[in-house]
């Protein structure tokens, strides 16, 4: 069986050479990289909402400790007396572990937490480090601020 020149012709033009194989993925490589370069601020975001969350369950969680024993944690007893009671006075006068463990934040460090705050003093305050892990630096993040 013989072909002739117009169906040998067809045959040949119906699949794509390897050049335009080459662009297609090139073409879609750039779009790749540009929407993973647009999506990169996401990831900050998503930490500054949860340091948010924590500060507000930690909130809760230290409301129901003033409740069960008529003051917030000092400094020094700090976070910690939410799952452990205090030693260190003022002991509280009814006190009940409010939770497992103290969370950390977005980037694995503890928050510091004081009372009285440094911004207001008659309310508490809690800390993130930031990303960077040291305190006092611009990345901090206060309950304060918040």
């Amino acid at each position: 069986m013989k072909l002739s020149p117009s169906s040998r012709k067809a045959r040949r033009n119906g699949g794509f050479t390897l050049l335009e194989m080459v662009i297609v993925l090139g073409i879609i490589a750039m779009i790749l990289g540009g929407a993973i370069f647009a999506m990169r601020g996401i990831g900050d975001s998503a930490k500054l909402t949860q340091v948010r969350n924590d500060c507000a369950a930690l909130r809760n969680a230290l409301d129901m400790y003033k409740l069960n024993g008529g003051q917030y944690p000092t400094t020094q007893q700090g976070l910690k007396a939410l799952v452990d009671k205090p030693n260190s006075s003022p002991v509280p006068r009814m006190w009940s572990r409010i939770a497992d463990k103290v969370p950390l934040d977005p980037w694995g460090t503890e928050y510091l937490y004081r009372f009285p705050g440094k911004k207001n003093a008659t309310d508490f305050e809690i800390i993130s480090r930031g990303k960077d892990g040291q305190e006092g630096t611009s990345d901090d993040i206060s309950s304060q601020d918040l």
